[in-house]
């Protein structure tokens, strides 16, 4: 055992798990002599064999040397046995076995963990806790004495009571740390951490394996009511909720406030339209009534959807008072922000502005916290992410429809902001379960890591039974976007250019000319300028309205979906076209009033035909595609542009939802806030009936206003239309 003498280490490989066997090489054959698929199974399982001692031999230069010789036998240098002591875990993780000749029960050195209460944080509904360690050898606890003797050892292999223990160069610097820390006494953590202990999800402490964890009755107590948690079925929705919850909703609603009630974030992460905004507002009413002195809540989306927040919060929470920290006019000092929070029960902000705002926001301590389109800050390296997960809450939600995009460390990122130190640091996770997961496609590890965020996370598929039951056959909602800094500036010199011509008109049929022309211009404004200035122009990031479209088709492919597209306008309807095969590939359709009758059928035949590799995005001109066609393959319809009439719109909406269809139907129509088109669907909402007849003709009933209504119709609101 001097410095530098050689060691004989033998390295006995085992088939890896995949194969489903754990005997050697030769052991493997014996058993696939009998197999009818012997040669297919052995060739598989020997190729398989080749490829992990290959991938370990490119780290280790000793078990390369050996692979190249015929006996498969090599000396090794102290310094090349430390090499491979240090690599024991990936060695282990990939179905290699470390043996020394000779000593037949090889011990490992391990930590114990006691975990115990700890003094919590003040304003901090959640539990702290501390954990108290101990080393081990095998089952036995370590005595001081004994623990000294592994601290002052010199060699990799040291006996404790006559049992051999094998230590690599990390193992020594662990004892050191340990000893280090032993002075220092407990260790705090959160009761985050303590719950990733206690349910498997960190395997290694300070570098030492851990062989076991004690818990205490009231952890086990909050691991209880968490796992009661989805049998939470009903709550009282808040009274000052304005409408009304679906029984999947009711239930969203209950298993949200339950968790945030007991300190823990909450992850809904229901399909898209089936309601997380509405079920997040009854949490948010629900919390405000359970506070003695409710503070301000805030509420971080893309800046495409905040119009549709303060759209909701004022629809069904009316008695809210709803501030947009967005814009040049927002508060950007501490004390103007802090008077800004005084007046305010919510606070809409952009992810974008958060880290304009860093300083300030990182100041203030929210009654909560809400992150909408919570795969915003899936990259963990990203500013945006890491400024969003500092955010002090006293509850935390996160609103998503793909809460695991690409990989498992997108699901991190939510987690560490929801519940910190649940899932450990970016390292410890990407070492013990990310790498494990993705690259060695570890069972064990894909259930620990379900085992942790389970309780944290509704996830709920339109598909779902349940859901089916619970939802009628078609759904419609109000999707509010924001208008890009150039469409608010050409809309403004549309309006003050058409009611300048429309003033210079006088009365009659031309006075009625110019106002449906500045109509017409506006709704192109609105759609995009390149549709507006028909110039040819770029298409991407200019126009909000077709920005959140593009994120609305893209989350409706990732979950299988076929889409209609309506638009009046077959300009408009061209754009969309070349906008989507170039963002997503594959052929879209596209039918308007020039396409002859052979092809519109055929493309009818090609979209219903639902094969895997058909047209999954129809784009129709609402005239051509209104009526007369059965187009029930898809379930998801966009209505981009407004025809004011609910009746035609319902018709169109007809095509996907009819006799045939087997699905929920969802129906999308846009608007842009601070618009006419907003005005328009207000005054559909405030009086469906008189609109119903009012705006059966389209526009026509426009060119009868007053030019001082017709101002107060067209004119922009800066402030909704660009948030």
């Amino acid at each position: 055992l001097e410095e530098g003498a050689p060691w004989g280490l033998q390295v006995l490989v085992r088939p890896i798990p995949s194969i489903g066997y754990t005997e050697t090489i030769e052991s493997l054959h014996q058993r696939l002599a009998a197999s009818p698929f012997r040669n297919e199974i052995a060739g598989e399982g020997v190729f398989k064999i080749e490829q992990t001692i290959d991938r370990a031999a490119e780290k280790l230069p000793a078990l390369r040397r050996a692979r190249n010789l015929s006996d498969g036998r090599a000396s090794l240098t102290r310094q090349e046995l430390d090499q491979i002591l240090d690599h024991m875990p990936m060695l282990e993780a990939e179905g290699f076995e470390i043996m020394l000749p000779g000593v037949e029960a090889m011990q490992r050195l391990s930590a114990r963990v006691a975990i115990v209460e700890g003094k919590g944080q003040e304003n901090d509904p959640r539990p702290w806790f501390e954990f108290r360690w101990s080393l081990a050898v095998g089952d036995q606890e370590l005595s001081q004495a004994e623990f000294e003797q592994l601290v002052d050892a010199k060699s990799p292999l040291v006996f404790i009571d006559r049992r051999p223990v094998l230590l690599s160069p990390k193992d020594r610097e662990a004892l050191k740390d340990f000893k280090k820390r032993m002075r220092e006494g407990g260790e705090r953590i959160s009761f985050f951490e303590a719950l990733r202990l206690r349910l498997g999800g960190a395997s290694h402490l300070h570098g030492l394996a851990m062989e076991s964890i004690a818990s205490t009755p009231r952890l086990e107590h909050l691991l209880h009511n968490l796992e009661q948690a989805r049998a939470v079925e009903n709550r009282v929705i808040p009274p000052q909720f304005q409408g009304e919850l679906r029984p999947y909703q009711s239930r969203g609603h209950a298993w949200m406030y339950f968790l945030v009630d007991q300190g823990f974030g909450a992850c809904l992460a229901d399909d898209m339209g089936l309601g997380k905004t509405i079920q997040a507002i009854a949490v948010m009413l629900d919390w405000r009534n359970h506070r003695a002195k409710p503070g301000p809540i805030l509420i971080v989306c893309p800046v495409s959807v905040l119009g549709n927040w303060r759209r909701e919060l004022l629809r069904f929470a009316p008695t809210l008072r709803v501030t947009l920290h967005h814009g040049k006019g927002r508060a950007d000092t501490p004390e103007s922000f802090r008077a800004m929070l005084d007046a305010s029960d919510i606070v809409l902000t952009s992810y974008n502005l958060l880290q304009r705002d860093e300083e300030i926001m990182q100041e203030v301590t929210f009654d909560g916290v809400v992150l909408d389109e919570a795969q915003n800050i899936k990259n963990p390296t990203t500013r945006q992410s890491r400024v969003a997960r500092q955010l002090k809450g006293l509850f935390r939600l996160a609103l998503t429809g793909t809460p695991l995009e690409n990989r498992p460390l997108d699901l991190w990122s939510i987690m560490d902001f929801l519940n910190e130190g649940l899932l450990g640091s970016r390292t410890q996770f990407v070492q013990t379960l990310e790498h494990p997961i993705v690259k060695q496609r570890r069972q064990g590890s894909m259930s620990a890591l379900a085992r942790l965020v389970r309780p944290f996370v509704l996830r709920r598929l339109k598909t779902d039974p349940e859901i089916v039951a619970d939802l009628p056959e078609k759904t419609e909602q109000i999707v509010a976007a924001t208008l890009s800094r150039e469409q608010a500036i050409l809309y403004e010199s549309v309006v003050r250019k058409g009611l300048q011509e429309v003033e210079k008109a006088g009365e009659g049929i031309q006075r009625r000319g110019a106002i449906l022309t500045t109509l017409l211009r506006l709704k192109q404004v609105c759609n995009h300028p390149a549709h507006y200035l028909m110039d040819g122009s770029a298409l991407p990031s200019r126009s909000g309205k077709l920005d959140l479209l593009s994120e609305m088709v893209e989350e409706s492919l990732e979950e299988g979906d076929r889409c209609l597209i309506f638009t009046q306008f077959k300009e408009m309807g061209s754009l969309l076209k070349t906008h989507l095969e170039t963002s997503f590939g594959g052929q879209v359709l596209f039918l308007h009033g020039g396409v002859p009758q052979k092809e519109r059928d055929q493309m009818v035949t090609d979209f219903q035909a639902s094969r895997p590799d058909g047209p999954k995005l129809f784009v129709l001109s609402l005239k051509a595609g209104g009526t007369g066609l059965n187009l029930t393959a898809a379930n998801r319809v966009f209505h981009y542009d407004r025809w004011w009439n609910p009746a035609v719109e319902d018709q169109a909406t007809d095509r996907a939802f009819r006799i045939g269809q087997q699905r929920n139907v969802f129906v999308h129509k846009f608007v842009c806030s601070g618009t006419l088109e907003e005005r328009i669907q207000q005054m559909l909402e405030r009086k469906r009936e008189v609109a119903d007849n009012l705006l059966a003709a389209g526009e026509n009933w426009i060119t009868e206003l007053s030019n001082d209504d017709l101002r107060r119709l067209l004119t922009l609101d800066r402030k909704e239309a660009l948030a």
